[in-house]
């Protein structure tokens, strides 16, 4: 396998709307390049990129494959990212992965939801951005009208490289505004005179975009209303590797239109990985800067894993800086641990090509490691650096999820373990509260998808449904309560008898037990039993079985008996006092309440907010960013879990939010009742 320097590589994710055409056109990348013999079809289920069993059954992406070509004495690694907006992590993992984000867009399809995530993703981060419109092949397809529609809805200026050669059916070449070439399918041409005009205006165009990214260049524009192509390109590299210009391109996967100029541009234009090789580290916990090159220290991230059926787990990696060989010992930081590379590849989705290193700025995979998961930093083991951590997006949906089956209640956890391995939007926690294991997502087909994935790949049957609500239980009121137990049965009986005060503390202070016992008439060996039997009864709830929060007992009398006393008998004695006091003392249910932070776009604001307030949210500003509106709000957990499914619906799919716990506060009377009812029903 020939070893490229690091500026003779190029690493691209594809990002964008789902049917956008992403996996299409790396599928004709990989035709075009005679990297593949056939052109697979998304509709066949036979496409490089899309080899999951779950992927050939829905004909769509659903995690993110890589693949390489090789093309005019360069690599080109292709990362092909899900464009469906529940499995907008695999995206955000792989960023720190590559130089150049293309995000692909429909020519025929508008600002797609899934265009605009593809936008946001990539705006604040230290990477390339690319726009490439795809399907001008397409019926009403129009280059221009998609570029408008990405500056008017998302405020950048696409600076158009390459303009077509007719459209819909008659779209037969792009034109290389920089080289004045013309690319049809039989090779090089001519510019058509139709086009003349175009191309001019398009290149002064570029020009004043590259010369008002440097001084020089500006002042030697103004003089000659001229770059010359050297300073031009040099430039327009220089601005696309800085995030200053953002080129648009133009091809039909379908057809291949279009696509090799465009790879062609990447070899020309997009930045390298030592275009990009100073990275921000972290180093004893301290930022530093660090210059990536082979010869330099080791430091590799890893961006995805999948778990092969017959192989094992695979984890994607790109060696940023360094080599690793086959064969090392290198740590995770992340995880305080060990690791070993193994079998080494470079892979064409599931095609594997063995080798024994990768050096910095490439891309391949190791197989069975053993502790490095998703968004880890890989250095040699003495090393200190770590990558600063990426941040992933809340959690939008809930569910519970247990085994369908006793049987399986041994294998599901582990199951689940790998899966969500495999994706990093993904939790599973048990709710202390509750006690359900609660899986959470981006979305309901992320999660119809763990449930197929556990019943296709490891045999488990299991069942989702919508948790319970972590209410809990305090009082508003204070109360006094006496209880005696007294048990006897032959032989040695049992006695212990308590007096409480029980009284309200305030919101999360949980809970405090006093000790005012004088006198002795409770020993004091038997104190502690006391407070255990209250912790019992409070952990288990008493009016509705949730625990019991915020309130303070103070035991301050008593009586016992020295032969029938024991520490069990005072246990009883306690709970009972307490389940007894606590219904005088105005009893009341409290729920967790979130903070949201909702983006919705201007227009769909009135039913936005309306709804916050069909759902007992309240709204506690906003703030108006570009064309979205940010509205801050808090909203019950009872009202959020099936809330994303309706912004969607309210916004055409465009609305997002995200979300933290803010505090607990009372519940409802009416929905409190039917709470504790609901609960004696069972307790019947």
């Amino acid at each position: 396998m020939k070893v490229y320097d690091m500026k003779k590589l190029r690493n691209l994710l594809l990002i964008g709307a789902s049917g956008a055409g992403k996996t299409s056109l790396a599928e004709q990348i990989f035709f075009l390049t005679h990297t593949i013999t056939r052109m697979g079809k998304i509709d066949e289920g036979n496409t490089v990129m899309d080899f999951d069993a779950e992927e050939e059954s829905k004909k769509m992406s659903l995690g993110l494959s890589i693949g390489f070509v090789n093309h005019k004495d360069h690599r080109i690694n292709i990362l092909d990212a899900p464009g469906y907006p529940d499995y907008i992590g695999d995206a955000i993992a792989a960023l720190p992965a590559v130089e150049n984000a293309v995000v692909v867009a429909n020519a025929t399809g508008g600002f797609e939801v899934g265009l605009e995530l593809g936008l946001e993703i990539v705006e604040a981060k230290k990477i390339s951005r690319i726009i490439l419109v795809n399907r001008m092949d397409n019926e009403h397809a129009d280059y221009d009208k998609t570029l408008e529609a990405i500056h008017e809805n998302f405020g950048i200026n696409p600076v158009r490289i390459h303009i077509p050669i007719g459209k819909e059916g008659s779209f037969t070449g792009v034109v290389d505004i920089i080289s004045k070439k013309a690319y049809v399918s039989s090779g090089e041409a001519e510019v058509p005179t139709s086009l003349a005009d175009v191309v001019e205006d398009a290149r002064l165009h570029l020009m004043e975009a590259v010369a008002e990214t440097d001084e020089d260049l500006l002042n030697e524009f103004l003089e000659n209303m001229e770059l010359p192509e050297e300073k031009l390109i040099s430039g327009l590299r220089k601005a696309i590797a800085n995030g200053e210009i953002v080129p648009a391109f133009v091809c039909s996967a379908a057809t291949g239109v279009g696509v090799l100029p465009f790879l062609d541009a990447c070899v020309s234009y997009l930045p390298s990985p030592q275009d990009k090789n100073e990275i921000t580290v972290l180093d004893s916990d301290q930022e530093r800067i660090l210059k990536a090159s082979p010869d330099g220290e080791l430091l590799g991230y890893t961006f995805k894993l999948y778990a092969d059926p017959n192989m094992g787990d695979f984890t994607y990696l790109k060696v940023i800086s360094g080599t690793l060989k086959s064969g090392t010992e290198f740590y995770i930081p992340e995880k305080d641990a060990k690791d070993k590379a193994g079998n080494m590849y470079l892979l064409v989705g599931k095609n594997r090509h063995d080798i024994q290193e990768l050096k910095a700025g490439e891309i391949g995979a190791l197989v069975k490691l053993k502790n490095s998961k998703v968004m880890n930093t890989m250095v040699a083991l003495n090393s200190k650096l770590v990558l600063p951590p990426l941040e992933m997006p809340t959690a939008t949906y809930w569910q519970m999820i247990r085994a369908a089956n006793q049987s399986d209640e041994d294998k599901i956890g582990s199951a689940l373990q790998r899966l969500i391995a495999e994706d990093s939007t993904i939790r599973v926690e048990l709710n202390q509260e509750t006690h359900e294991n609660v899986i959470s997502g981006m979305g309901e087909q992320q999660l119809a998808l763990v449930l197929k994935k556990l019943k296709n790949r490891y045999k488990v049957d299991a069942l989702m449904k919508e948790p319970r609500i972590p209410y809990k239980e305090t009082i508003m009121g204070s109360a006094e309560s006496q209880y005696k137990h007294k048990k006897q049965s032959g032989g040695r009986g049992q006695y212990g008898e308590v007096y409480f005060r029980i009284k309200p503390l305030e919101r999360g202070e949980g809970f405090k037990f006093i000790n005012a016992i004088v006198g002795g008439v409770i020993p004091s060996n038997y104190v502690p039993a006391i407070e255990k039997g209250l912790n019992e009864i409070m952990e288990k709830g008493i009016i509705a079985g949730y625990q019991v929060v915020d309130l303070s007992v103070e035991v301050y009398y008593g009586s016992y008996h020295e032969v029938d006393s024991s520490e069990m008998a005072f246990k009883i004695a306690s709970s009972m006092a307490l389940k007894e006091g606590f219904k005088k003392a105005k009893p009341i249910l409290l729920e967790p309440i979130h903070e949201l932070v909702i983006a919705v776009p201007s227009e769909y604001m009135g039913d936005v907010m309306g709804d916050i307030s069909t759902r007992r949210g309240r709204i506690m500003g906003m703030e108006q960013r570009g064309k979205k509106q940010y509205l801050t709000a808090q909203m019950p957990v009872a009202e959020m879990f099936m809330y994303f499914p309706a912004l969607k619906s309210f916004t055409q799919g465009r609305g997002r939010f995200t979300q933290k716990f803010s505090h607990y506060e009372k519940v409802p009377d009416e929905i409190a009742q039917k709470v504790v009812a609901s609960y004696q029903d069972q307790d019947a």
